[in-house]
């Protein structure tokens, strides 16, 4: 969970620009938005500040997209953030942060895709491209992208606090999509690049469609389900099944039921943050809860199919 936060200000920024990058020290800076593990400033525009400011492993992550995502990004259909320059720990701030390029677009949990078929299209090809053998020495996943298994205790956890909070209008259902998920085999092919956070306040819209994809933190090498379960969120109705036809190569039977676990324990988190944020709690965001509801439902309408 969030630390503390640290209190950034537009004087700082500025400081830290004109000891380690002055010749962006003079670009309009503005805030841009306050996620989980950083805080983003728009500088100029074109490029972004990304600094570090309520987990303390935020700045392994930053570290982390700096060594491997401009790699990667030439040969993503989308937008993503690609960093320029690192900021290195100082007196004034002694903490690693990034400067990187600006994307455009609106979180998909506050602008929902809605253009079925362009949205499908557009994640089956993002993906598609990411999805590729990541070489030796490619990080691994943060809680996430191996078995499902291990995770028993942690869905259990998880439901039971939806279900206590009133948030989970079918909890059997979920219990099932689980189980049927926990009974597929493991993945046993190569580890491929995975984004590994692609809920809905990571991925940005434009005119109704998928314009772009940011924070790559949890970039990591391993099973492709964890990232073909954002569709059951991030869709409109009725594209799940197209976005399944669209992607290459097509992913067998058992990646998608694992595909669903991990969307149900994202789903169920969500539920957790946005139940947060309407009750006015720190680091609760009620943006969340609609594409959360949104996946549970389209899951346990899905079982058996």
């Amino acid at each position: 969970m969030p630390q503390a936060p640290a209190d950034f200000t537009p004087d700082l920024i500025r400081a830290l620009l004109r000891d380690q990058h002055p010749d962006l020290a003079g670009l309009p800076l503005s805030l841009g938005a306050r996620g989980w593990d950083n805080q983003l400033w728009r500088l100029g525009d074109e490029l972004a500040v990304r600094l570090p400011w309520a987990t303390e492993s935020a700045d392994e992550l930053l570290l982390k997209e700096h060594a491997w995502v401009p790699g990667l990004a030439a040969d993503l259909p989308l937008p993503v953030p690609v960093p320029q320059r690192l900021g290195v720990p100082s007196e004034r701030f002694p903490r690693s942060w990034l400067v990187t390029t600006w994307v455009p677009g609106e979180p998909a949990d506050r602008v929902p895709a809605t253009r079925a078929e362009d949205a499908a299209d557009a994640l089956a090809g993002f993906l598609t491209a990411l999805h590729r053998p990541a070489p030796a020495g490619a990080p691994a996943g943060r809680w996430r992208g191996g078995p499902l298994a291990p995770y028993a205790e942690h869905f259990e956890h998880s439901l039971g606090q939806v279900a206590e909070r009133g948030l989970a209008p079918d909890p059997d259902g979920i219990r099932e999509v689980w189980a049927d998920a926990v009974a597929a085999p493991d993945w046993e092919g190569p580890a491929l690049w995975v984004h590994g956070d692609l809920h809905a306040a990571n991925v940005l819209t434009a005119d109704g469609t998928f314009c772009g994809v940011i924070d790559f933190g949890d970039l990591f090498a391993g099973d492709p389900a964890c990232d073909l379960s954002a569709a059951w969120a991030l869709l409109p109705d009725g594209a799940v099944d197209r976005f399944h036809a669209a992607y290459r190569p097509a992913p067998d039977v058992a990646t998608l039921r694992r595909a669903r676990g991990w969307a149900v324990l994202r789903a169920m988190g969500g539920l957790l943050v946005a139940d947060d944020g309407d009750r006015g709690l720190p680091n609760g965001k009620s943006t969340w809860g609609p594409p959360a509801r949104r996946a549970l439902e389209r899951m346990v309408a899905s079982v058996g199919r």
